[in-house]
């Protein structure tokens, strides 16, 4: 389908890519990694023809069609639906020549192909789309006009998905979404018919949503089978092998080196001498990849307080009068770890506020305890900081009277090291930039912390930097994010936003997939039945005890079945020579090692139920 071949670009007299290629199959989905600042978005600008590159070319069938969210967000008068279903060229130079056409053989050609592109079914479709990126059906039939730059964006991509080009460009596209968005496009994306090469930073979308990574490093391309945390191993393997490679190669031209110094000048030992330098030469050293130093982010450590260390009772809070959230009977303690769902605009960032005190309530009560310190980070704030001044001078804002040896060290503790600490906050990437709003949210040492999508701008390392500052925090943690990765490793607990207010979400982040995508009623949801309670309820129509006896030994012999049959798989996916030798084996491996653990987690779960069951 995409066949890169041997191309180099330079951008600013600098080579970016050097000699790449790569070939990806039709019908694959590709995860495009690389170091920021490697040339992932170059590659794409050289695969659409936006940028032509040096040398080389981009081969592709002919005809295929490209497709690229718009830079510029739609921002006219046309409703959300239309400015999806113009996206469909072809089905609307039809329908216009459908209006004027005369020629009877010429009209029934039209109304074929009409039916061959399914053109009845477009509204559907694209309200489809539009339904799933979060947008209800009121809002379809409103102008894109009314919306935010961030909800426009996910006007583009809807429309970008809905005219099916064969290769689909995506650059990190879950950063204008919420997690219920990524989910969906997750999903989308991942039953795809054609080719897609996305770039990302969202680990769990590069594991669940693509066949394989494409791989940018030092210019070059290489192409890897399974999502990310394959890559991860067979990349570690690979390095492991090139520094043994590297410490044999040295350690030989070190010898060489040491024979040619002492005897180059000797005469009986002159043309041996010679014959190593010539090896030498031929003999060049292994150079390894420069590992990117990433610095951590540290959250200071804070000092105990009584629990509830804050609880609602029957607040509310909203703007301008007007209720957003109502009925908030909750409370926060010392350790919780909590991650707050819901879709965008039902209140996420309104109760962050609130926690945080930037929001005043509307009724109710709230209770703090005396001494609470809050440290609060949103999006937003990014656009606050001042892009003339350097994080130097932001923490100086805050350390008044204190030397500027501890404001440096103050900033070096946050990874701002003497190569940063006096760059003017407008030339910091986002990065950087979210890096500065985190150390200032947690400069007091705050006993809650609440982070409002804090990933937007991380890459993948900075962002399990993140997570591990969490896990280490001895803190309250309140997260908005979609990336659920962080969410899966750093939360324990899952609040719902909907419907104006704030209930215990009674199950896992899987169980939330499928609530959101419509896998399931509204169970999960605190006024529903969680899965212990349904397990429960149908104890008494189970039959009787042999019945049950035999279900639970039918149950514990699966159990043994899968348990063996998983760690069979682990024991092939566990051999070295696997990844180099059989990418293609270890891809189906790993996909069929997946399946296992979910029937294996399904079968556990029958037989606790029946093993339950017989004991009532």
């Amino acid at each position: 389908m995409l066949k890169i071949d041997n191309i180099t670009c330079r951008i600013a007299g600098r080579v970016i890519i050097d000699g790449a290629s790569a070939f990806i199959p039709e019908g694959h989905k590709v995860g495009l990694v690389g170091r920021n600042g490697s040339g992932k978005t170059t590659l794409f600008r050289v695969i659409e023809g936006d940028l032509p590159p040096e040398m080389g070319r981009i081969d592709m069938p002919r005809g295929a069609r490209i497709g690229r969210v718009a830079q510029e967000a739609p921002a006219g008068p046309m409703t959300l639906l239309d400015t999806v279903l113009a996206a469909d060229t072809e089905r609307i130079a039809l329908l216009d020549e459908a209006e004027t056409a005369t020629d009877p053989m010429r009209i029934a050609d039209i109304h074929m192909r009409l039916a061959d592109i399914d053109a009845h079914s477009a509204p559907s479709r694209a309200a489809g789309l539009l339904s799933g990126l979060g947008f209800t059906e009121e809002e379809m039939h409103r102008p894109c006009s009314e919306f935010s730059g961030g909800w426009r964006m996910r006007v583009a991509l809807a429309a970008l998905l809905f005219s099916q080009p064969d290769l689909l460009l995506l650059d990190e596209p879950t950063n204008y979404l919420d997690l219920e968005g990524a989910m969906w496009l997750e999903d989308y994306v991942a039953r795809y018919p054609r080719t897609v090469l996305i770039v990302s930073h969202d680990r769990d979308f590069l594991n669940r949503a693509v066949d394989a990574i494409l791989h940018l490093e030092r210019g070059k391309l290489t192409l890897y089978t399974g999502g990310f945390d394959i890559f991860q191993k067979q990349r570690a393997m690979q390095l492991e092998l090139l520094r043994a490679e590297k410490e044999k190669i040295d350690a030989k031209r070190k010898h060489m080196q040491a024979f040619v110094d002492r005897f180059r000048y000797k005469a009986s030992k002159a043309r041996q001498a010679q014959s190593r330098v010539k090896a030498l030469e031929k003999m060049q050293p292994i150079v390894l990849p420069e590992g990117e130093r990433v610095a951590p982010i540290v959250f200071p450590k804070t000092e105990a307080l009584s629990p509830p260390i804050l609880a609602l009772d029957g607040a509310s809070c909203g703007y301008d009068g007007r209720k957003v959230l109502s009925s908030l009977s909750l409370r926060i303690d010392a350790d919780d770890r909590i991650a707050l769902l819901g879709k965008n605009g039902n209140g996420k960032s309104t109760f962050a506020k609130l926690i945080a005190g930037r929001l005043a309530r509307m009724g109710g009560t709230m209770t703090r305890a005396s001494k609470l310190k809050v440290g609060y980070f949103a999006q937003h704030q990014l656009d606050e900081l001042d892009m003339d001044g350097t994080p130097l001078s932001h923490m100086a804002k805050l350390m008044k009277g204190e030397p500027e040896s501890k404001v440096r060290a103050r900033c070096g503790f946050f990874g701002f090291g003497v190569d940063k600490v006096l760059t003017k906050v407008g030339n910091l990437s986002g990065g950087e930039k979210a890096r500065l709003l985190l150390a200032l949210a947690a400069f007091d040492a705050p006993h809650l912390i609440v982070l409002d999508e804090p990933t937007n701008h991380l890459d993948i390392e900075a962002r399990e930097a993140l997570m591990e500052a969490i896990n280490d925090y001895d803190g309250a943690v309140i997260i908005v994010s979609h990336d659920r990765h962080l969410l899966e490793t750093s939360v324990d607990t899952l609040w719902l936003v909907a419907d104006g207010s704030v209930t215990r979400f009674e199950g896992d982040m899987d169980e939330y997939e499928a609530y959101v995508l419509g896998r399931t009623g509204k169970a999960g949801r605190s006024g529903g039945k969680p899965k212990a309670a349904a397990r429960e309820a149908a104890v008494p129509s189970r039959g009787n005890s042999s019945q049950l006896k035999k279900r639970a030994e039918q149950a514990e012999k699966d159990v043994a079945k899968l348990s063996a049959e998983l760690a069979a798989i682990e024991a092939d996916l566990a051999n070295p020579a696997l990844y180099a030798q059989a990418p293609a084996r270890l891809a189906d491996l790993s996909r069929n090692r997946d399946s296992v653990a979910k029937r294996l987690s399904e079968a556990e779960a029958k037989w606790l139920e029946a093993a339950a069951a017989l004991e009532g």
